[in-house]
């Protein structure tokens, strides 16, 4: 996708979002098939530096710390050149500060003689709520303030941050830095500043930072109801509710009654299972023809052991590689994760959404939220009758799982005693518990 390396090079003070930033757009490059890594500077300061104790360390005038600082930087910077040159990567995406132009002449320098193009995404922001919000929800638990008291921390965070504002250089796009290419990201998306955009990949990153936002929502994800062809085990298709389908979307209107969902938007595919399970919810929905279950081309409304019957060449390529394999006259995951784009970008900028879709359509809007590659991807477990929930925090996902909708009666009853042990209707899991949690217990859960 591009015709050479791009490093990213992140500029702001401390505190400006700049890491939520970095992850967020990380895991979509690499969503959408441009390998991409995060590397931060940060990270590196805590290996050279085993204990953080104050402020201190970023003063200007402090000659040991900014020799430790630099030297950081370089080595982060080896490393960037490895994974771009070596290991496969197309963007790196290098965040730090970056406030100085001494730094980020050395950054240019570094991509010049690599033959690496340089894109700057900086993170402007003077709303001291904002900037409070930040600090207290994400540098509270740093690794630099073990067993420290919030008071504590914001005071020695907020000095951090006069360290850096008194040799802060922001981009000047109208005399020093107008050959530059970048964006400037102004109080967490109110406005943007973008300057000479090279090429497709940063038109691609320019459209995506534009249309994330930070207030805090929440992304309903499930199935349609049962449908005939799930009983069948017929793939594809546009079948009808069966019985239990009808009752899981009852089922679903009294669980979302209950949870008084403030501005919930509802989306569906144009298929009728899922525009039936919405009708039961008694609220607008909208159609997007594009949330359509992955198309199966010849193997349409065949089970898989008649695909394997009757085509067996077909079936084993799509064992050996079920991402990418395209059925005959039908599509691939992959085309999915293109064709799903302008959803995702649209969750990014809307409130509250529940989706109601289909199974491969849920796996990819999944992959993107749990930053799962394209090999875990078509694997991942989305039964029937379960609805769940992700809301984007600042360092990832808080995911939640419904799936005790008793009065549809479809769950095995190994997956009801698993819920019943942990005695929650909501189970409220951080993402890297939730992968385990996915491995050692919903593995069993492949409906249709």
């Amino acid at each position: 996708m591009t015709n050479s390396p791009t490093v990213i090079v992140l500029i702001g003070l401390p505190a400006r979002g700049k890491t939520y930033i970095s992850k967020k757009l990380t895991r979509y490059l690499n969503w959408i098939g441009v390998p991409t890594k995060v590397f931060n500077l940060g990270v590196y300061r805590r290996e050279a530096v085993q204990s953080y104790k104050s402020y201190d360390f970023f003063r200007h005038d402090n000659k040991e710390a900014m020799k430790i600082r630099k030297q950081c930087a370089i080595v982060a910077l080896q490393d960037v050149k490895s994974y771009l040159n070596e290991e496969g990567g197309q963007i790196a995406v290098f965040d730090a500060t970056n406030t100085t132009r001494e730094r980020r002449s050395l950054i240019l320098s570094f991509a010049k003689e690599n033959a690496y193009k340089v894109f700057f995404v900086e993170s402007f922001c003077d709303d001291p709520e904002v900037i409070a919000a930040n600090i207290l929800d994400v540098k509270v638990s740093s690794p630099d303030y073990p067993e420290r008291d919030r008071d504590s921390v914001m005071e020695d965070f907020l000095k951090r941050i006069e360290c850096y504002k008194i040799t802060y250089q922001p981009l000047d796009p109208d005399d020093h830095d107008k050959d530059l290419s970048f964006i400037q990201v102004i109080n967490v998306g109110q406005r943007f500043l973008v300057n000479h955009v090279q090429d497709y990949i940063q038109s691609k990153i320019v459209y995506y930072l534009m249309n994330i936002h930070v207030q805090k929502h929440s992304i309903y994800l499930c199935r349609h109801g049962e449908s005939q062809h799930n009983i069948q085990a017929c793939i594809g298709g546009d079948s009808e509710l069966s019985s239990r389908g009808k009752q899981f979307s009852k089922a679903l209107r009294g669980f979302l009654e209950n949870q008084k969902i403030p501005d919930l938007k509802v989306w569906t595919s144009q298929l009728r299972r899922t525009i039936q399970t919405a009708e039961e919810l008694g609220v607008p929905y909208e159609q997007w023809k594009i949330l359509n279950e992955i198309d199966a081309g010849i193997c349409e409304e065949m089970t898989y052991e008649k695909i394997k019957e009757t085509y067996p060449d077909e079936y084993s390529l799509r064992d050996q590689d079920k991402y990418h394999y395209r059925y005959p006259g039908g599509e691939s995951y992959q085309d999915l994760v293109q064709g799903l784009e302008p959803v995702i970008m649209e969750l990014e900028r809307q409130g509250n959404v529940l989706v109601i879709c289909h199974q491969a359509v849920m796996r990819c809007l999944l992959a993107y939220f749990l930053d799962k590659s394209a090999d875990d991807l078509p694997y991942l477990k989305c039964p029937l009758h379960a609805v769940l929930k992700l809301t984007p925090v600042a360092y990832g996902i808080v995911y939640c799982a419904k799936q005790n909708f008793r009065q549809c009666a479809v769950l095995r009853i190994k997956s009801e005693k698993y819920f019943e042990i942990c005695n929650l209707s909501l189970l409220h899991l951080r993402s890297a518990f939730l992968q385990a949690c996915l491995r050692a217990h919903v593995s069993f859960l492949n409906h249709g």
